[in-house]
């Protein structure tokens, strides 16, 4: 029995969902473990290229069962229309390889209203919100207005406590933001819905894992978005409203009677970030623009073009050592065969000093990188199955990466699809 945890080590969109695929054939059970529809994990197989918002990226693996955790908050709508779009690629999801923990959030329509309407009052100072309801939802989690999945077999408790709820939120969607409130039967209507089709798949995840763990199954936990993304020790304020840490798998996913013993980092081989909030390496030129046309970055939850800068090794590092990887997976580093000269970013200069561990906010604006100038490569790799068939430069480039955050790369991504990896 083992306990694999497979995490970003940076601000999303590292490849995760690429690396799970990958590696899901060799676990019985996949856990997503927080997070919501906010975030997509890309993934090219056999049955085509699809972008899992919510499904665990195990979902396509015969014989491997998949969870949505506890830690997770799950927009009930649209969880319904991403089984449906993958179950119509000849995908088979059904209650025997999908099941939904009965203590994980419900995500609302007015939740999504209402983060819509926080983003458009911050106007300029907007946190770059994927208005998904994903902050609001997890507000009231802990402000213990949320309603948990499992409340769909408790109607009458359901309906007391939902009206309750929509009490406090009309007031504060109409007289804080003037926008509109919800009716009772709206709510109820669209729960009928999209609930029932969902309730087959509830069940308490926590028991099944504890007996899972117990007949010695090896459990694969797939984290959503990267560790500077952290709610407590990411780019605050501008992070996720949960905490994609390997540390928190165990709980967003409910796995207490045995320690994760292996944690995969996922790094991409140049930087990206989606959304607002200060990134040190940023490109504004054609390098940045050249890498986002052949990386084909854009974000597969949104579609927003993601922000291209050179590797930052500050904040991977940090990353690194917040999740406690055990080894690396690092992708995208066939998008690099485009580059003579590959910059990686060593230290910030930050009011005359350069410093080398990755600040607080207000001093990430001020922040100058430091760079190394590193050869490239324009040899085509997306066939190289080999680390010793890798150009020199390319691994050269790894190991000055496995030498600067002295954790292993285990797993090269040279393309997107699923057998396009190489194995150290």
């Amino acid at each position: 029995m083992s306990i694999t945890a497979i995490v970003g080590v940076n601000w999303g969109d590292e490849g995760k969902g690429r690396i799970v695929d990958y590696l899901a054939g060799e676990y019985q059970i996949v856990v997503r473990y927080q997070g919501g529809n906010n975030a997509g994990h890309t993934v090219i197989n056999e049955y085509g290229k699809f972008a899992l918002n919510l499904l665990p990226s195990g979902i396509f693996h015969p014989g491997t069962l998949n969870i949505l955790g506890t830690g997770t908050v799950i927009d009930l709508e649209h969880l319904v229309k991403e089984i449906e779009g993958v179950r119509a690629k000849g995908v088979r999801v059904d209650a025997d390889n999908l099941k939904i923990s009965d203590r994980a959030i419900i995500c609302f329509p007015f939740h999504q209203a209402q983060d819509r309407l926080e983003e458009e009052r911050l106007g300029s100072k907007k946190y770059g919100s994927t208005v998904r309801g994903i902050a609001p939802v997890y507000g009231d989690k802990y402000l213990k207005k949320g309603i948990q999945i499992g409340e769909l077999f408790h109607p009458a408790y359901l309906k007391e406590r939902l009206a309750t709820v929509l009490e406090w939120k009309n007031a504060e969607l109409t007289k804080v933001y003037g926008g509109r409130g919800y009716q009772l039967e709206e709510i109820l209507a669209w729960l009928a819905e999209y609930g029932e089709k969902l309730k087959p798949m509830v069940t308490d995840t926590t028991t099944l894992l504890r007996q899972a763990v117990k007949a010695g199954k090896k459990i694969l936990l797939e984290a959503q978005l990267g560790a500077l993304r952290d709610i407590h020790y990411g780019i605050y304020p501008f992070t996720t409203s949960s905490s994609p840490l390997a540390a928190f798998a165990p709980v967003g996913a409910g796995v207490f009677n045995r320690p994760v013993e292996r944690i995969i980092g996922v790094v991409k081989a140049y930087s990206t970030c989606v959304g607002e909030g200060p990134f040190v390496t940023e490109l504004f030129d054609e390098v940045g623009d050249r890498l986002r046309q052949i990386g084909a970055e854009y974000g597969a939850a949104t579609g927003r073009p993601r922000r291209i800068g050179y590797l930052d090794l500050v904040a991977t590092k940090y990353g690194a050592e917040l999740q406690g990887a055990t080894e690396l997976a690092l992708t995208k580093l066939d998008v690099l065969s485009s580059e003579k000269k590959l910059k990686v970013c060593v230290g910030y200069e930050i009011d005359g000093e350069v410093v080398t561990t990755f600040p607080l906010t207000p001093l990430l604006y001020k922040a100058k990188p430091v760079y190394v100038e590193l050869d490239g490569w324009e040899e085509d790799i997306s066939a190289v199955r080999s680390y010793s068939q890798l150009p020199a430069n390319a691994r050269r480039y790894i190991q000055y990466i496995e030498e600067w955050l002295e954790v292993p790369v285990k797993y090269i991504s040279v393309g997107a699809k699923r057998e396009e990896i190489i194995v150290r």
